[in-house]
């Protein structure tokens, strides 16, 4: 059986500085970090999605935090192409995602950033989170080659925002695609209420990490604030519904990393420690007497042997870059 992690996609949204969760005395940067990895093992990293994470930055949390805690980095905006203010570019590069020499310069920075983290074997994952434009297809595919090119060694986690890397016509497609760079799936549970809505799909195409985040199942996703798309609270019949996804990750990855990033005042805390007791309560005897992961539902592809061998095969509309 594999590690279960479960924690928050942030332990510095102003929702939860500002909600009284961090007691009197520990409320500056060290201080609410040194609270939070005393009561999670993993946190992923939000902010360096908006400005590139520094080496020195990188450093402090991982003397700050104890043994095995582990920190998931979410991939800087620019290298998933999204939209990327000009404000948050180093040393007065453009902000151009189609600039050779700009690109490589952040991944360089970036690189530099995350490195004390992966040598002292804190990195749990780097996210790349994809915009809803990002459709598959050769594009998309090409996006993908280059970016394992460039993290080759590196712990890489994949969310698509396009539900139609999950379709039917495409989940196998996907799997083998993610399966032949050593990219982790993340899955997702959001509403299932919207055009643009993700389903809730968990299959493993690596096998040393699975990644799930909570997004919330606000109907306002495509369309509030921030504040609107994530605030959330999820019951535990709601949480209950994962168990025998989570059962089936755990049976086939070597960790797991179980996320909620329903930052709104202290729901993701508050969630993430119901998905804790949640899961101790079900113990550990999660695998059936022949050996083989209990099944989950229909809606969890892996990859067939055929797609594995097939490989990519992308069609349709190319992804548009920002």
């Amino acid at each position: 059986m594999s590690e279960i992690l479960v924690g928050t996609c942030s332990w510095t949204d102003r929702a939860l500085t500002g909600s009284g969760w961090y007691p009197p005395g520990r409320r500056d940067a060290e201080g609410r970090l040194r609270h939070y990895a005393e009561r999670f093992p993993v946190v992923e990293v939000d902010s360096s999605y908006y400005a590139l994470p520094g080496a020195g930055t990188s450093r402090q949390w991982a003397e700050r935090t104890p043994p095995g805690f582990v920190f998931d980095v979410k991939a800087f905006s620019l290298l998933t192409g999204h939209p990327t203010r000009s404000s948050a570019m180093p040393g007065g590069l453009s902000a151009e995602p189609g600039n050779p020499a700009v690109l490589d310069e952040v991944w360089a920075r970036f690189t530099e950033g995350i490195e004390p983290l992966r040598a002292a074997g804190r990195l749990g994952s780097v996210l790349f989170q994809f915009p809803p434009w990002f459709r598959p297809g050769q594009r998309a595919g090409e996006f993908l080659r280059e970016c394992a090119e460039r993290t080759a060694g590196w712990p890489v986690a994949v969310e698509f925002r396009h539900p139609g890397w999950w379709r039917r016509e495409w989940a196998d497609v996907t799997c083998a695609l993610l399966a032949r760079y050593g990219m982790t799936t993340v899955a997702v549970d959001m509403t299932q209420t919207l055009p643009s809505s993700i389903p809730p799909v968990a299959p493993v195409t690596s096998p040393r990490l699975s990644v799930v985040r909570f997004h919330g199942r606000s109907a306002a996703w495509g369309s509030g604030s921030k504040e609107d798309r994530f605030r959330y609270e999820y019951g535990e019949d709601e949480l209950a519904e994962w168990l025998p996804r989570l059962r089936s990750l755990a049976g086939r990855a070597e960790q797991l990393h179980v996320l909620f990033n329903n930052c709104c005042g202290t729901a993701s805390v508050r969630a993430a420690e119901t998905m804790r007791r949640m899961l101790a309560g079900a113990g550990r005897s999660w695998v059936l007497d022949d050996g083989e992961p209990a099944r989950t539902d229909d809606a969890n592809p892996t990859p067939t042997a055929a797609a594995r061998s097939a490989g990519p095969r992308p069609s349709g509309q190319a992804a548009r870059e920002s």
